[in-house]
Parts: C-alpha cells; structure tokens; sequence
C-alpha cells in the first residue's frame, strides 16, 4: 500500500491538457449552463437521487456545490459560471424538495449560533415560567440553607506525624 502513491513530481511528466477542466470549457455563457444543468436535473432519476439526499441529512448548499464542481472537472463550464448558476440550481432542488413534501436543511444558516440563540430563549422562557409560578428562587435558596448553621465551620487542625517514623525498609528487617 505504501508505493501505491504517486512519486513527486508524476504531475508534472503527464499530457499537458489531458484531464477535461485544463481545457476550454464547453459553455461559457452562464444563461446556457444554468440551461444544461435544469435540463439534466429535470429528468425523473436526477429529481429522485435529489430526494433521497436530502432525505439523508444532506444540504442544498453541499448538494449545489457538488453539481456545480463535477461540471468544472468534467470541462463543462468555469468555475466564475458556477457561482453564477449556483443560485439557480439551488432554488430548482429546494422546489423539489418542497413540491415532494420533505423537510430540508438549506445549509445557508450558522447551526452553532442558532443553537446560542435556542438557548438564550429557553432560558428566557424559563424565567418566565418562575414568574408566572410566583415563586421567589432567592427564598427557595434561603430555605434550603436554614439546616446548615449560621456561623463557618471551624477546620480541625491537621494530624501531625508521629515524631519517629519506624523504618520499614529492607535493611531495617535485618537489625531485628
């Protein structure tokens, strides 16, 4: 498995142009490759595997980002023409999704901050529930403490050690 690998510099001893995104790509106008992909996603296989992704757990964004980099190394159009299609691929598939009735992630929201933000709420909501409950918490607190007195517990000295420590070494067994 180790030699398996390329040796250093294999890149650089192939056919110039040889792989189909070092060429020129097949359409340069962004209205004819928004065009090429709604054509092929249209058919009822492409809208099926869309489907079942986003069933999956996978999100419109990494799913429009796929399509659009697999049509740059197939050469079909640059990489400036995917950012310019990526808006219109991503509306087809999120009206696919919604005309089949399933739920999705966009992929277009920050998930940590909207966690942040759940939380923050919850606890809002939280303080709102003692509030209509009309219970003071600093009371409950003062009356869980009445058990324990009001005056810090005084610390018991430490042990000190005995003053000779008998030897329990090897050697010592040897003088008895």
């Amino acid at each position: 498995m180790i030699f398996d690998r390329p040796i250093p510099g294999q890149s650089l001893t192939t056919e110039p142009k040889g792989a189909p995104y070092e060429n020129p790509p097949e359409i340069v106008d962004a209205e004819e490759a928004a065009i090429a992909h709604l054509e092929r996603l249209n058919n009822p296989d492409a809208v099926e595997e869309i489907i079942f992704f986003l069933e999956e757990g996978l999100d419109i964004v990494s799913m429009t980002q796929g399509i659009c980099r697999a049509a740059v190394i197939q050469g079909i159009h640059s990489i400036d023409v995917s950012l310019i299609v990526a808006p219109v691929i991503h509306e087809f598939i999120k009206s696919c999704a919604d005309a089949a009735g399933i739920q999705y992630e966009e992929g277009l929201e920050d998930k940590g901050e909207k966690r942040v933000i759940k939380y923050q709420r919850d606890i809002v909501k939280a303080r709102k529930m003692i509030d209509n409950l009309n219970i003071d918490v600093d009371e409950l607190v003062d009356d869980e403490d009445e058990d324990t007195p009001d005056e810090p517990m005084q610390m018991e000295e430490p042990m000190s050690p005995p003053k000779e420590m008998p030897s329990l070494g090897l050697m010592s067994r040897m003088g008895a």
